[in-house]
C-alpha cells in the first residue's frame, strides 16, 4: 500500500442523526477545530472516558510544513495520547542548533546535552503529518465523534450550556454542549462569534516559507539535522534566514524579507528559485537540483486574548494566544493547552471535581501564554531590530559571542520552547520539606530511565494521578491509604535508577504527585495519607 499523501487526503462529509432532530440534541463536550489542539484535546477527552464531538469547517489537513517543531514535552504528550512512536518515528530528531553572522559560525547549543531521555529535544515533522496521524488515532477511538464539514455559524450562552448553530453541506441545525472548546485557530470564528478579540503588538515585518525538496543524490551533502539561523548572510544580506530539514528530503527555509516586500511577487517561482540556489551555493551545494514544494508569506503578531474562559466556552491554541515562529512555541504551546484542559473538562464533567476547577484552566495557561509571548518578543526584536542602535549592538553581540561564553546567552535566534513551570497555580500544594532542583510544584514532570518500568513517564497513569514513590514501604502504606484509586510507580533508589532520583531529589520515603496532565502538584519526604489525601484534593479544586 502506498504512504498516505496527507496533504491531499479528504474525509467524507459526515450527517448526523443530530443533525435530523427536532430540538437541539445535547452534548457533554464540542470541541472546534480539528487541527493538531483540536484533535489533541478530543483524543485525550476519548481516553479519559470522556465522549466527544468534533466539529471542522473543512474537510482536509492542512498543506505545506507550517508548525514543524515539535518539543520534548509536546512529544511526551503524544505519547500519552497513543501516536508519540509514529510522530518520533516519522519526523527528524534534533537537539544541536548553530548560529552563523554573515559566512561564520558564532555559536552553537545543545538542547539535550545530558543523557537519560528517552525523547529528543525536537523533532521536525510537519503540520500535515501531526494532524494526519492524530485523526487516524482518533479514528480508533469509539468516544470520538468527527463532523467533518460542520461549520459553526452561531454561539449563544446560557449559564449551564452553549448553544452553537452549525452549517453543513445538508444544511444548518442546531447543537447543545454542557462545554465548548474553541480550538478553531488564529482567525477564530469562534471569537468573533464571541464578541472577544485577542490583543497585542504586530510586527512590521514579512518572511518567506519555501519547502524544497533536494533531489536524491544531493540529499545528504552538507546539511545536517541541526537547527541553522543565518544572521546578515553574505547569500541575503541585511536580513536573517533560518533553515530546518524535514522528512521526504524536504527542507524549510524561512528567509525574511523586510516591511515593504509585495507578498504576492515574493511568492512566485521565479523569484522563490534564486533565493533558494544562493543558499545552496554558500554551503558549497550550488549545483543540487531540487523542487519547490510549498511557499507562503507571513507576518506575524505576539497577542492573546485577556481571559481563556468565558462562560460555557474555553479557548485553546492559536485562537486564544499568538507569538511569532521563533522558539517553535505556537503548536507546542497548543497541544500543551490541551493537555491541561482535557484532564479538567473529563474530571468535572464526570462528577469528580467542581466546575471552579476550569478557572484554573485559564489561570495557569494564561501564566503560560505570557511567558510564550515575553519570550518570542524577546526574539523577535533581536532577530528584526527596529534601530541602528539595536542592530548595532545585535551584531556585536554575535561577533563577542565566538569567543566569550556571557554574549551567547544573549544571542537569541528564538529561544526555544520549554513548558511552562506553573509556580502560582492554586491547584499546587506548597513544600513543607526541603527540596532541591526543577521539580517544584508546578513543573512538568522530568522523565528517566527506570530500571523495572523502561521510561519514569511511560509508567505513568494516562488518565489520572500518580504518585512516584521513592524506597521505603511506609511511603507506599501512606498513599494506597490516602487513595486506593492513586496509580503508583515504585522507583528503588538503586543505582539504575540514580538519574531519576537526582532528577526529584529523592531520599528513601520521598512522594512526588503527578497530575493527570504529568504536572507535579506536590511532594514531600515522609508523607501522612491525610496530607495526600488533601494535595488531592486541591489539585481538584476541592479546597
Amino acid at each position: 500500500m502506498p504512504p498516505t499523501d496527507y496533504q491531499k487526503l479528504k474525509f467524507p462529509p459526515t450527517h448526523h442523526p443530530d443533525q435530523d432532530a427536532v430540538t437541539p440534541v445535547r452534548r457533554p463536550v464540542v470541541v472546534v477545530g480539528a487541527g493538531p489542539v483540536g484533535l489533541a484535546l478530543a483524543v485525550d477527552l476519548a481516553q479519559q472516558g470522556q465522549p466527544v464531538v468534533l466539529l471542522d469547517n473543512d474537510n482536509t489537513l492542512s498543506t505545506g510544513s507550517r508548525a514543524i517543531c515539535f518539543a520534548k514535552r509536546t512529544l511526551e504528550i503524544f505519547d500519552r495520547l497513543g501516536c508519540g512512536d509514529r510522530m518520533v518515528d516519522k519526523g527528524v530528531s534534533w537537539n544541536v542548533g548553530k548560529v552563523f553572522f554573515k559566512s561564520e559560525e558564532v555559536y552553537r547549543f545543545d538542547l539535550l546535552p545530558e543523557p537519560g531521555h528517552e525523547r529528543p529535544a525536537f523533532i521536525n515533522l510537519q503540520q500535515y503529518y501531526v494532524e494526519g496521524f492524530l485523526a487516524e488515532r482518533a479514528a480508533q477511538l469509539p468516544l470520538v465523534d468527527i463532523r467533518w464539514n460542520h461549520t459553526v455559524t452561531g454561539l449563544e450562552q446560557q449559564a449551564d450550556l452553549a448553544r452553537l448553530t452549525i452549517q453543513t453541506p445538508d444544511g444548518p441545525y442546531q447543537l447543545e454542549a454542557d462545554y465548548v472548546a474553541a480550538c478553531d485557530g488564529a482567525g477564530s470564528a469562534m471569537r468573533k462569534l464571541a464578541g472577544l478579540e485577542s490583543k497585542g503588538r504586530s510586527f512590521r515585518d514579512r518572511f518567506l516559507i519555501a519547502d524544497i525538496k533536494l533531489t536524491a543524490e544531493h540529499s545528504g551533502l552538507e546539511l545536517k539535522a541541526e537547527r541553522w539561523f543565518w544572521f546578515d548572510p553574505d547569500f541575503h544580506r541585511n536580513q536573517s534566514v533560518l533553515l530546518h530539514m524535514q522528512p521526504d528530503g524536504v527542507w524549510r527555509i524561512d528567509f525574511q524579507l523586510g516591511w515593504d516586500a509585495d507578498p504576492a511577487e515574493e511568492k512566485k517561482p521565479e523569484n522563490i528559485i534564486p533565493r533558494v540556489k544562493a543558499l545552496l551555493a554558500d554551503s558549497t551545494m550550488k549545483d543540487a537540483q531540487f523542487e519547490l514544494e510549498w511557499a507562503s508569506v507571513y507576518t506575524f503578531s505576539c497577542l492573546r486574548m485577556a481571559k481563556f474562559r468565558h462562560g460555557r466556552v474555553l479557548f485553546a491554541g492559536d485562537s486564544a494566544h499568538g507569538v511569532s515562529p521563533f522558539g517553535a512555541r505556537g503548536a507546542n504551546s497548543g497541544v500543551q493547552d490541551a493537555e491541561n484542559l482535557a484532564w479538567k473538562l473529563a474530571a468535572v464533567l464526570q462528577g469528580k471535581a467542581p466546575d471552579a476547577l476550569l478557572d484554573s484552566y485559564g489561570t495557569e495557561r494564561e501564566y503560560a501564554a505570557d511567558e510564550n509571548i515575553r519570550n518570542s518578543t524577546r526574539a523577535t526584536d533581536f532577530i528584526t531590530p527596529k534601530s541602528e542602535i539595536s542592530r548595532l549592538f545585535r551584531d556585536a553581540t554575535l561577533v563577542l559571542s565566538k569567543k566569550h561564553p556571557f554574549a551567547r546567552v544573549l544571542v537569541n535566534s528564538g529561544r526555544l520552547s520549554v513548558p511552562a513551570t506553573l509556580h502560582d497555580s492554586p491547584l499546587n500544594t506548597a513544600d513543607t520539606d526541603s527540596f532541591s532542583g526543577k521539580m517544584v510544584p508546578g513543573a512538568a514532570a522530568a522523565d528517566a530511565p527506570l530500571a523495572d518500568a523502561g521510561w519514569l513517564l511511560r509508567a505513568c497513569s494516562r488518565t489520572g494521578f500518580t504518585a512516584l514513590v521513592f524506597g521505603d514501604a511506609a511511603a507506599a502504606s501512606a498513599v494506597a491509604q490516602a487513595d486506593a484509586a492513586l496509580h503508583v510507580v515504585h522507583i528503588p533508589l538503586t543505582t539504575a535508577n540514580t538519574l531519576a532520583a537526582q532528577r526529584y531529589d529523592a531520599q528513601p520515603g520521598t512522594v512526588v504527585l503527578l497530575r493527570p496532565d504529568q504536572h507535579v502538584c506536590a511532594r514531600w519526604r515522609a508523607p501522612s495519607a491525610a496530607a495526600i489525601r488533601g494535595a488531592c484534593q486541591r489539585a481538584l479544586a476541592k479546597n
